[in-house]
């Protein structure tokens, strides 16, 4: 099962990747990503992990506002991750991998900041995945989580193994901002707040003890 999730994953994004960045989805992202950086702390000379990075535009955002910052990129699919490369002017600080989220290939204690932007709807085991964010997470690092969330009047089910996908590429849920806190918390991070950011796009902000 998990397999066949992840494969439609990649297929969808795979073919998604050419055109990714055409001006719509891109004015949106970069006005989410200015939006959140106005939240985000980010320390001298760190070292960065954007999960879910697509065609690298955050840490090419990054890697301009700060001289000494390094960075990885990880994602499911392996042409976004081409295209990422491609278009990569730091490739002495930046890099891009191909992964899974749910087994994050990188040592404990890692990052000091992790990223997540407009993804995290998409991972079947999203409790896998936070904690797998608290293990490369150094002590007092931090995660900052974007994605949609339902609007407050509307009732989310409580999520289980039968009902956390919906249908199409795989299935998508989308969680309250309790039910983020909640995750978050189960995996060990300390909830910092929530921002709105654009519309209905909220960022949720983590900091392993």
């Amino acid at each position: 099962m998990n397999s066949t999730i992840f494969s439609e994953k990649q297929t969808f994004f795979d073919r998604w990747a050419p055109n990714y960045d055409f001006f719509l989805t891109s004015a949106i992202f970069l006005a989410i990503h200015q939006r959140m950086l106005e939240y985000a702390q980010i320390p001298d000379e760190a070292n960065i992990l954007d999960i879910g990075c697509g065609t690298g535009r955050l840490l090419d955002r990054l890697a301009k506002e700060y001289a000494t910052l390094r960075g990885i990129g990880l994602d499911l699919s392996q042409k976004m991750i081409l295209e990422a490369r491609k278009r990569n002017l730091y490739a002495d600080r930046i890099e891009y991998r191909q992964g899974n989220a749910e087994s994050l290939p990188f040592g404990d204690s890692k990052f000091d900041v992790v990223f997540n932007m407009m993804s995290f709807p998409h991972y079947p085991h999203p409790q896998t995945v936070l904690s797998e964010i608290c293990r490369v997470l150094r002590s007092g690092g931090r995660f900052y989580l974007v994605d949609i969330t339902p609007p407050p009047n509307v009732k989310v089910r409580q999520q289980t193994n039968a009902d956390l996908f919906l249908s199409g590429m795989g299935g998508v849920r989308f969680y309250s901002l309790p039910q983020r806190e909640r995750l978050g918390r189960e995996a060990g991070l300390n909830f910092l707040g929530h921002r709105y950011l654009l519309g209905p796009v909220v960022l949720t902000m983590f900091a392993r003890s």
